[in-house]
């Protein structure tokens, strides 16, 4: 999660932690494009573009890949950062080799992408949740105007399976429990490490979409995975693979550093909650899936689809 010269920076919906952010995450590392000093600088390197989220978890989870800590001979790797609305928006257009989706998304960009088998944040029985600054049954949700992180989030597609027809309205992750706070919305579905931090607020958590979803299906709710572009070919998009494994590997392996460097984009977390979150979003399931990971996969965008809430019948291919 490297931003310097020559990379994009693009974190629509996260303004109020950017600067800060970036200038300290620039004294931090080196920059993706320059050669690596173990390699020659001859050395005929293919770039590979890199698109996730500006979150601790994804920070921990391309920790060793952004500051060169595991080798992948022949490739460069260069990191863009984005919200998780911009980032499926830019996949329909095929921007990126490597992006951070929600499994919402894949559906409109299955021809231009697969799905990497390592990457994935999945729930084990958590996941979204509806919170609001009083509480109310969950019966009473679909009366209510949410506050939704975007209309190809996970999140959004897990709601209107839960409250068919919900009325929702787009705001920037990080402005949900704001505006919910300020009364412009009645209730918000909260992502990303609002999880753990909407109670400091005085907020009440309504219903928790992940725990929802295990008692509906007896599966995890998986959430987001990492997206790799078909015209690499079949040789690279292996390799490209395998690189992110490792890179999640050694964040595992080395969780001390990783979770120093993923604590930059911890927001409103302690060290303690940042360890929490990550180990929510980024452990063995996300080294791979599992059966029953790969199974919640077909079955929330088959649930999805025969809802009408996703146009086109996915056809799941995993790398």
């Amino acid at each position: 999660m490297e931003i310097g010269p020559g990379l994009s920076k693009e974190l629509r919906g996260t303004k109020q932690f950017l600067s800060t952010e970036r200038s300290d995450f620039q004294k931090m590392t080196a920059v993706s494009e320059t050669t690596r000093p173990f390699e020659d600088a001859s050395t005929n390197l293919r770039e590979i573009t890199v698109a996730h989220s500006p979150d601790s978890d994804d920070a921990f989870m391309f920790y060793a890949l952004a500051t060169h800590k595991i080798r992948t001979p022949g490739l460069r790797w260069t990191h863009t950062l984005c919200d998780i609305q911009t980032l499926n928006q830019k996949a329909q257009d095929g921007v990126y080799d490597v992006t951070a989706i929600s499994f919402h998304a894949y559906p409109y960009i299955q021809d231009k992408y697969a799905l990497m088998g390592c990457g994935g944040s999945v729930g084990e029985g958590y996941g979204p949740m509806i919170v609001s600054p009083r509480p109310f049954s969950q019966s009473e949700v679909k009366d209510k105007r949410i506050a939704v992180p975007g209309k190809l989030t996970t999140a959004y597609l897990a709601l209107q399976l839960f409250a068919p027809g919900v009325d929702t309205e787009v705001v920037p992750f990080d402005q949900i429990i704001p505006q919910v706070l300020e009364g412009k919305y009645e209730a918000g579905l909260i992502i990303h490490e609002g999880q753990l931090t909407y109670d400091k607020s005085g907020l009440h958590r309504i219903i928790d979409l992940g725990k929802w979803w295990q008692k509906v299906t007896g599966l995890p709710l998986p959430l987001g995975g990492n997206a790799i572009r078909r015209s690499l070919g079949p040789q690279l998009m292996a390799s490209v693979s395998q690189g992110l494994r490792e890179s999640i590997q050694y964040a595992l392996d080395h969780r001390e550093e990783a979770l120093a460097y993923a604590m930059q984009f911890a927001r409103d977390l302690d060290p303690q909650s940042a360890d929490t979150f990550v180990g929510m979003y980024v452990n063995d399931r996300t080294l791979d899936y599992g059966s029953d990971g790969r199974e919640a996969v077909r079955r929330l965008l088959d649930m999805g689809h025969k809802a009408g809430v996703i146009g086109p019948e996915a056809h799941v291919d995993w790398v």
